[in-house]
């Protein structure tokens, strides 16, 4: 359910493209399918966890903007830039405002 609020978020702010994974393996399969241009991240994922997706992400990667939205913030620390962590609760509001603040900072 909070995947589909985040993602309608992300959809009115213009998003057209969406992967959910539910695992760490799944996260960095689908990453290597098509690079993310932003990433979205719960720390908790049923196998693994966001941070250490996020990192392998990044490391093939390179720089993509980082929303990490969870109950446990300390979990992702050392977050690095361009990366944020937004603490449940949260709403709409504050993911579309980080979103735009997040991508208003990548190069066109």
């Amino acid at each position: 359910m909070i995947a589909l609020a985040i993602q309608v978020t992300l959809e009115d702010e213009g998003v057209t493209s969406f992967d959910i994974a539910a695992t760490e393996a799944d996260a960095i399969a689908m990453a290597d399918k098509q690079r993310p241009t932003f990433i979205t991240s719960d720390v908790a994922l049923l196998e693994g966890t966001g941070p250490r997706a996020v990192a392998a992400i990044l490391a093939k990667h390179g720089s993509i903007p980082v929303l990490f939205l969870t109950g446990n913030p300390e979990d992702c620390v050392p977050v690095t830039p361009p990366a944020v962590v937004l603490t449940k609760p949260f709403d709409a509001r504050q993911i579309a405002l980080t979103y735009r603040a997040l991508t208003s900072l990548v190069p066109d």
